[in-house]
């Protein structure tokens, strides 16, 4: 069965990417996750200047999935574009950058732009950033003109990440309108957790964003919320960890998928996954096209 799919100005071998903040921090975890499956991959989110990120403890595994508040660390673009050139290879490398405004997204597109990504995802949703990610994520018009920005300082495609919003058709339009090639659908979603001993909350930044299996039927009812009314792709991202999560995403509307917290406990997620779905679709004799938006109908 032939997997290969065009999805926001790329084509990949199979609808699998590895998600931004995950095994993304380096040219050989790139890679290591392309050589177990994945059709693209997308780095840590990096931004103008170094960031160390919250104090610890900074992850943490819940009965529902993974809270994290990282706090968006980084080397800077001046240091990471090194491990952007490293990291090509056989599939698409997806540059995942932020910034406190339009036009700390433009200095650093053109700073990775150097290293020749495949794609740029901006990252408008990360919500434990304050100042960047879902800050600028709620506001249409600062979407737009970032996602304008970056699309014409760069010739390759700019796909825009979206926080899990009640109006996140608005912004998905905003997205659009500044020239988006696709939309990601969801970040993860603003949560805590409280140690009842000490009666202080787990993280260090208190609140994170919680990822798994608990936020898919939320990303799932944003996907097919865009579909319906965007013009432009929709990757979906959140909870997919098996072959019938995905075929879910892509009835809903997703032309691919993402994957992030899964990897924790298989790697090789990414392989077999997509051999679900190729085994799926050849016994319904159908293809990606055929399944794509379903539930719409």
């Amino acid at each position: 069965m032939d997997l290969r799919t065009d999805v926001g100005g790329l084509r990949l071998k199979n609808p699998t990417i590895l998600a931004a903040g995950v095994l993304g921090t380096s040219a050989a975890s790139l890679k290591r996750v392309a050589q177990h499956g994945a059709g693209a991959v997308t780095t840590k989110s990096t931004g103008v200047s170094p960031r160390e990120g919250h104090p610890g403890p900074v992850l943490i595994k819940t009965e529902h999935g993974f809270l994290n508040a990282m706090g968006l660390p980084n080397p800077s673009y001046h240091e990471f574009v090194r491990e952007l050139e490293a990291a090509k290879g056989d599939v698409p490398v997806i540059a995942s950058i932020f910034g406190s405004n339009a036009k700390e997204f433009e200095e650093v597109a053109l700073g990775l732009n150097k290293a020749s990504p495949d794609a740029f995802e901006l990252n408008l949703s990360c919500p434990h950033a304050e100042g960047y990610g879902m800050t600028l994520g709620t506001d249409p018009q600062k979407v737009k003109e970032i996602t304008e920005i970056v699309k014409n300082a760069v010739d390759v495609p700019v796909w825009v990440k979206l926080p899990p919003l009640m109006n996140i058709v608005e912004v998905g339009l905003a997205a659009q309108e500044g020239g988006a090639d696709a939309v990601v659908a969801i970040n993860t979603i603003p949560a805590m957790v409280i140690d009842v001993e000490s009666g202080y909350p787990v993280l260090g930044n208190k609140v994170g964003g919680l990822s798994g299996a608990a936020i898919k039927p939320v990303a799932l009812r944003c996907v097919y919320e865009l579909y319906a009314a965007l013009n432009i792709d929709v990757i979906g991202v959140g909870g997919v960890s098996s072959w019938k999560d995905a075929i879910e995403f892509i009835m809903a509307g997703a032309s691919a998928v993402e994957i992030g917290s899964a990897i924790y406990d298989n790697i090789n997620v990414f392989r077999n996954i997509s051999k679900g779905i190729a085994q799926f679709l050849e016994k319904r004799q159908r293809t990606l096209d055929d399944m794509r938006g379903v539930a719409q109908k």
